[in-house]
């Protein structure tokens, strides 16, 4: 059973996956899917995002994320989080990290994350998944590039998040 932008946590093995997902793709959906299978509880965590210039709001943003956290197996929630991604986890009761890798590219900085992470909270793992093979290529910026010029994004997004992506200016 999932519940979208529940408020509290639960006992048992709670995992974060957090990013800015402008917009959430199939390959985070992927990963956050995966996790679900392994974590008894896991908080999709929308980062507000202060410093990057977004295609949607917050609000959109956690919309659709809950709309995707609503079709999967397991306890899958989705909070807003600002701040340090480990002052979150403390806050929840997190006792993981997920991250999607899709390259060596991801890897390497996700590596650097970890370790820095881990200096900040030794109580929390940081795991890595990888999104099935073909939804490796996808990222949230092509998503927006692509979407933006008129192309088909309908392989990369779920169709309720293809419907949001009509041409629209950054927000500031």
């Amino acid at each position: 059973m999932s519940t979208a932008l529940a408020t509290s946590g639960i006992a048992g093995r709670v995992a974060v996956y957090s990013g800015t997902f402008d917009p959430i793709t199939l390959g985070h959906e992927d990963v956050a899917r995966r996790a679900a299978m392994l974590f008894d509880d896991v908080i999709i965590a929308v980062a507000i995002a202060h410093h990057k210039k977004t295609r949607f709001t917050l609000q959109e943003r956690l919309d659709m994320a809950a709309e995707v956290a609503a079709r999967m197996p397991g306890r899958v929630r989705v909070l807003p989080f600002e701040g340090l991604i480990m002052d979150f986890c403390r806050q929840h009761g997190a006792t993981a990290v997920v991250r999607g890798i899709r390259n060596l590219t991801d890897f390497d900085y996700e590596a650097q994350m970890a370790a820095m992470n881990r200096k900040l909270n030794p109580a929390v793992e940081t795991v890595f998944l990888l999104p099935q093979a073909e939804l490796q290529c996808i990222s949230s910026t092509l998503v927006r590039e692509i979407s933006q010029l008129g192309g088909d994004v309908s392989q990369m997004v779920s169709g309720a998040v293809a419907a949001r992506l009509s041409p629209k200016p950054l927000q500031a």
